[in-house]
């Protein structure tokens, strides 16, 4: 656990450093006078339509990894070990196959988003750069994390990637890059950027070796292989199309501007899932080889200490971000409009609570011998998501979305948790989950009614430090974690406190 403690840690650390940086795009990106409501939201859509490509590209290649890494690993000298050739092989003939159907169905796009999201229809093509990156990059990254180089991926995932976006936004801003439409084709180039930064490293250190000739593995174990990828690929189709439908149907029925809106309370929402990546991160290949030793207590402790981890920080963070929002908008001088994303923001938050405080439950099921049941999953929540998203954004507006994202989220944890329970008798919750939830309500309760009629910069910097005085201090004092104490004197140790 130790070990998976620290490289958590200090990926966390790493993709909160990212979080900032994509705090300081964001408040480019929505300050007055820089860009335009439909611009931002060009560029959220751009990011969603990259992932479902890479989704539908990867051919499950990141799950095939996960499951069999350690089975190649055991059995093959590195020079021989064909995994990752066949991996990128497959993903880049499955891109390749998504350019041919994008370029088919170009006349389905001009029709759903040609009337309110015309700029999308003009930048089509330069969508296809950004997620032929990211599907190579997922690749690379799934074997880098067995390689337990997570953090080093979350750099570039989350750090290296933003500051490729800020430099371009600095240089659209001084005028360096002298038009919008150049910045976006700058934009599309960020994920190639970073998966040829992590292909480098990977052949530079010898972590990565190349072989066209069908190992023994590979041939004992490619029906598995085979069921396996079919039946993820399915699930991971599902799952992402979940996790981006929201933005479409926004563009398509509301438009770029508020799609913007709804990026910006997506990406600040996103800031409380911060965490999560860091954990799934380090405890993959641990989970993987907790399956195969059949170490059923190594995974219920790996669920459980995930799950109140990740809790304890969602709550904390997104009691902070929900508590200044408002007071943020106006005090940093964005745009009046984006004060409409501040419900939008409360729904997604609690989503991402919901999301985190289950844990590595996903991982768990993925890496077990019942990962098809993560297509079932997806399947509910595909049949959840899709025609609430659809229905409600109609109605309401880009409120609608959120709504649907929190009931969905939280049937599809629910129904994982159960399945964990059920089959292995894992479970994520343990009393101390229940005391996190109540200190964060006791600590917001606190620092509401002790400054609600204060306003500004000032505000926001009391309330934030009453709030950590109290959150921070009930965990560490309660020690709710058996993380936080190690934790908490290492650091004490490092700054020489007594």
């Amino acid at each position: 656990m130790s070990d998976i403690r620290r490289q958590s840690i200090i990926s966390s650390l790493v993709i909160y450093f990212g979080f900032a940086i994509g705090l300081l795009n964001t408040y480019l990106f929505t300050k007055q006078g820089l860009f335009t409501e439909e611009q931002y939201g060009l560029t959220g859509i751009f990011i969603a339509i990259s992932i479902m490509m890479s989704a539908l590209a990867g051919m499950a290649m990141p799950s095939f990894i996960f499951k069999f890494y350690p089975y190649y690993n055991d059995n093959l000298p590195p020079k021989k070990n064909d995994m990752i050739t066949w991996a990128l092989l497959i993903s880049v003939i499955g891109f390749i196959l998504v350019l041919i159907a994008g370029i088919a169905l170009k006349h389905l796009v001009v029709r759903k988003f040609g009337g309110n999201s015309q700029m999308l229809v003009t930048y089509y093509y330069w969508l296809f750069p950004m997620g032929f990156g990211l599907t190579i990059y997922t690749v690379l990254e799934a074997y880098a994390w067995n390689l337990h180089k997570s953090v080093l991926t979350n750099f570039l995932r989350e750090v290296q990637w933003r500051l490729f976006t800020t430099i371009f936004i600095v240089l659209f801003v001084t005028g360096i890059i002298g038009d919008f439409s150049l910045f976006i084709k700058f934009f599309a180039f960020t994920y190639p950027g970073i998966a040829i930064i992590l292909f480098i490293y990977l052949v530079a250190t010898k972590k990565i070796h190349f072989s066209f000739n069908v190992s023994k593995v590979t041939r004992r174990f490619f029906k598995k292989i085979l069921a396996l990828c079919l039946y993820v690929y399915s699930g991971t189709f599902i799952f992402t199309l979940s996790q981006v439908f929201d933005t479409f149907v926004i563009a398509s029925l509301k438009g770029l501007d508020k799609a913007g809106i709804y990026t910006l309370a997506t990406v600040i929402s996103s800031v409380v899932q911060a965490p999560q990546r860091g954990v799934i991160a380090a405890s993959i290949a641990h989970l993987s080889k907790g399956w195969k030793d059949k170490n059923i207590p190594l995974l219920q402790r790996i669920y459980q200490r995930s799950s109140l981890n990740l809790l304890i920080f969602s709550c904390g963070i997104f009691v902070l971000i929900w508590m200044n929002f408002a007071d943020g908008v106006t005090t940093f001088n964005l745009k009046p409009e984006y004060l409409e994303a501040i419900d939008v923001l409360f729904l997604l938050g609690l989503a991402r609570i919901i999301d985190m405080g289950t844990g590595v439950n996903a991982q768990l099921i993925t890496t077990s011998t019942y990962w098809r049941f993560e297509l079932v999953s997806g399947l509910i929540l595909l049949s959840l998501m899709l025609p609430l998203t659809y229905i409600l954004t109609k109605e309401y507006g880009i409120i609608g979305p959120a709504f649907a994202n929190i009931i969905s989220i939280s049937i599809y944890n629910l129904i994982r948790i159960a399945f964990l329970w059920i089959k292995f008798k894992l479970f994520p919750f343990t009393l101390p989950s229940i005391y996190t939830l109540l200190l964060a309500l006791a600590g917001f309760g606190v620092c509401y009614f002790a400054f609600h009629n204060m306003h500004g910069f000032m505000a926001m910097v009391l309330r934030s430090l009453l709030f950590i005085i109290i959150y921070a201090g009930g965990v560490i004092y309660f020690n709710l974690s058996p993380d936080i104490k190690p934790v908490w004197e290492t650091v004490r140790k490092r700054m020489g406190i007594k």
